[in-house]
């Protein structure tokens, strides 16, 4: 794979995309990781106006500061909207009526705030919302449906996250992003790799369909996970009565 090609035609296909959607640019949650820094590059280097969304919510301090410095290196236009208030008055308000024993229930709640902010902000400046993820985390379903999951473009989509990781270095994005370990820090003391049990070079192996070398149960956890979560890859199902 030639990265400046990967590069190029990911630009232009950005570009392409906000021309026929007739909008004016592109919002894009910066979250001080790896893939957040890639696709804001790649939008920067369309032309178009890029807003990157720093927001804060119970988030690790080190990973505010990355999404700083990476704005400051790359001049990114930047807004820092904290969300650690409303999280906790909304998750008051829950617990009045429901106190869940399910991490999950907490956690997806901030990166579908995150997402409703996105939203806000890009139909204010008629900009396009712009998704991280990855082809790995997409075939996994390794996202929070409705939260990181809602976006109108997925620049990265088609790439592994060895594949993204070249293309930072390629960008020449700060080496603080690129080998910090890869997290949605949606709580205390997680990371992608952690919460699924298998290491990155594994899944981006199994997720092309190559399984050699790598032990069976770890091959059949990672298809069962991919089937299990199909339905954050589809649209919901339709009763269908005519």
């Amino acid at each position: 794979m030639d990265l400046n090609d990967v590069i190029v035609k990911i630009v232009k296909w950005l570009r392409k995309q906000v021309e026929k959607a007739g909008m004016k640019g592109f919002t894009v949650g910066l979250s001080g990781g790896l893939d957040s820094a890639v696709t804001a590059a790649l939008c920067k280097r369309t032309g178009y106006p890029t807003l990157g969304l720093i927001m804060p919510c119970h988030s690790p301090v080190d990973a505010i500061n990355n999404a700083l410095k990476f704005a400051e290196k790359f001049s990114l236009d930047y807004k820092i909207i904290d969300l650690t208030e409303i999280y906790d008055r909304l998750l008051e308000l829950y617990k009045i009526h429901f106190e869940s024993e399910n991490i999950n229930a907490e956690a997806n709640i901030k990166p579908r705030l995150r997402m409703t902010t996105l939203y806000y902000v890009a139909n204010t400046l008629s900009f396009l919302v712009v998704g991280t993820g990855n082809y790995t985390e997409l075939k996994l379903g390794y996202f929070t449906k409705y939260g990181d999951g809602g976006v109108d473009l997925l620049p990265l989509g088609d790439l592994v996250k060895g594949e993204v990781k070249r293309i930072a270095e390629a960008l020449q994005i700060p080496e603080e992003i690129i080998n910090r370990p890869p997290s949605a820090d949606l709580y205390e003391g997680q990371t992608d790799e952690g919460e699924i049990g298998v290491k990155y070079d594994f899944l981006d192996k199994i997720v092309r369909g190559n399984f050699h070398g790598i032990p069976a149960d770890i091959v059949d956890s990672v298809m069962y996970r991919i089937k299990r979560n199909m339905h954050k890859r589809r649209q919901p199902p339709v009763c269908i009565v005519h």
